[in-house]
C-alpha cells in the first residue's frame, strides 16, 4: 500500500506553511508537557496529537543487585508505569475531543526487536493510531542505528500490519535519502521532518521524499515569551508544533499514514507499447516505447518480511517469514524480468513486434 499526497504549491509548502489557514497542525508532547485540553480544543486547526510512548528498552520487571541498584530499578519501573498511565489517559481525552491520536518511540541503542515490542505493548495501538519512530540523529552511540531502525520498522509491520512514520532531522533525512538503496524501508516511510527555520526548501531531500508528511517547525529551540512561530492555546512554550502538508480534512483521511511512499521513477529500461497483433502484421503501426519503473512495491514488501536474524537470531521464528520473503522475491524477480531488465524474455513473447503475451500467461 502506498501513501499518496495531493499536488501542492512547493513554494508555500517549504516556506512558513503554518501561516496558511488551510494547513492542519499536529501537537506532539512527552510526559512533562502540561496540557490544558479545554483551551487546546479551541484551535480548530489542531487535528492531531502525537504522544511519546516508549523510550528505548523496557525497564526490568525483577530488580537485583545492591541496595542502590534495586532502588534505581524500582524507580525506573515506577516512572514507566506512571508514564504509561498518563499516555492512555491522554489518548482517551484526545479522542473525546475529536483529535487524531498517535504515539512515538524514542529510539535508543539496543535490540530493535525488543524496542519495537516495547513500543507496541506500551501504546496498544488501535488500527487508526499513528505510529512513529523517533531517530534524533545519526549517531549510533547515542541513538538507534539506522540499520537497527530498518529492523524496528519491519518488526512493527510484522506485528500490526503497517509501518511507522519516520521522525528525524534534516541531516539524517538527507543521509537516508542519499543511501536509499541501503535503507529501503526508512527511505520510503512517510517523513516527519524536524527543522526550526522558516524555510527549508534548500535543505529538504526532495530527491527522495516529494514533501514532508509533518514538519516540526516550532519547539523550545525557537519559541519563547517574546516570539514564537505559532502559539497553541493551553500548552507551554516548549510544546512541539507540527504543520501538515495538507488540510485538516485531508489529514484525517490520510491518518495514520501506515503505508510506504512511492519512490521516484527510475528510467532503467523501456518496452514497446502493446498493439493489436493484426495491425502489427499489416505493417501500418509505428512502434512506441514506454519507460519502465522498477517493481519497487514488490521489492519493499519482500524487504518488509526479510529476516536479519544474524544480529538478533533468538527474537522471533524465521521459518514462515523466510518462506514469505522467498515468495515475494520470486514475484519481484518475475516483474523485473517482464520489464526487460533480465536476460531473454520468456518463450513465446515477441517484444519487438507486439509484446503479445500468450494466452497461457494471461
Amino acid at each position: 500500500m502506498a501513501t499518496q499526497f495531493a499536488p501542492a504549491a512547493l513554494a508555500s509548502e517549504f516556506s512558513e506553511p503554518w501561516k496558511k489557514s488551510d494547513r492542519a497542525l499536529v501537537i506532539d508532547a512527552y510526559e512533562y508537557n502540561s496540557i490544558d485540553w479545554e483551551k487546546l480544543a479551541t484551535d480548530k486547526r489542531i487535528a492531531g496529537f502525537i504522544s511519546k510512548a516508549s523510550d528505548g528498552l523496557p525497564p526490568p520487571y525483577a530488580c537485583s543487585g545492591n541496595e542502590t541498584e534495586i532502588a534505581l530499578c524500582k524507580a525506573l519501573f515506577k516512572r514507566h508505569a506512571v508514564t504509561r498511565e498518563l499516555f492512555h489517559t491522554r489518548r482517551t481525552v484526545a479522542r473525546a475531543l475529536g483529535l487524531e491520536w498517535g504515539a512515538y518511540h524514542l529510539a535508543r541503542p539496543g535490540n530493535p526487536i525488543d524496542q519495537a515490542n516495547n513500543f507496541i505493548d506500551f501504546a496498544e495501538p488501535s488500527p487508526d493510531d499513528l505510529l512513529a519512530l523517533d531517530i534524533e540523529e545519526n549517531d549510533p552511540e547515542k541513538w538507534m542505528s539506522l540499520e537497527d531502525a530498518e529492523e524496528f520498522a519491519r518488526h512493527v509491520h510484522r506485528r500490526v500490519g503497517r509501518f511507522p512514520i519516520l521522525y528525524t532531522n534534516g541531516t539524517t533525512a538527507q543521509h537516508i535519502a542519499d543511501n536509499r538503496e541501503k535503507y529501503p524501508l526508512l527511505s520510503r516511510l512517510p517523513l516527519w521532518y524536524a527543522r526550526y527555520k522558516p524555510e527549508i526548501g534548500m535543505h529538504f531531500p526532495k530527491g527522495n521524499w516529494p514533501t514532508y508528511t509533518l514538519w516540526q517547525f516550532s519547539a523550545q529551540a525557537n519559541c519563547n515569551e517574546r516570539q514564537c512561530p505559532y502559539r497553541v492555546p493551553g500548552t507551554p512554550l516548549d510544546i512541539d508544533v507540527n504543520v501538515a502538508s495538507m488540510s485538516v480534512e485531508k489529514l484525517r483521511q490520510a491518518w495514520p499514514f501506515g503505508g510506504l511512499l512511492d519512490v521516484p521513477v527510475e528510467m532503467i529500461a523501456s518496452v514497446p507499447v502493446p498493439v493489436a497483433r493484426q495491425q502489427a502484421l499489416d505493417g501500418h503501426v509505428a512502434l512506441s516505447y514506454a519507460p519502465v519503473e522498477q517493481a519497487s512495491a514488490a521489492v519493499a514488501l519482500a524487504s518488509a518480511f526479510q529476516v536479519r536474524g544474524q544480529h538478533y537470531p533468538d527474537r522471533y521464528e524465521t521459518g514462515w517469514l523466510q518462506a514469505i520473503a522467498s515468495y515475494l522475491a520470486s514475484i519481484r524477480n518475475g516483474m523485473v524480468a517482464w520489464a526487460g531488465i533480465g536476460d531473454a524474455p520468456p518463450a513465446g513473447i515477441d517484444p519487438i513486434v507486439t509484446a503479445t503475451v500468450p494466452e497461457s500467461r494471461n
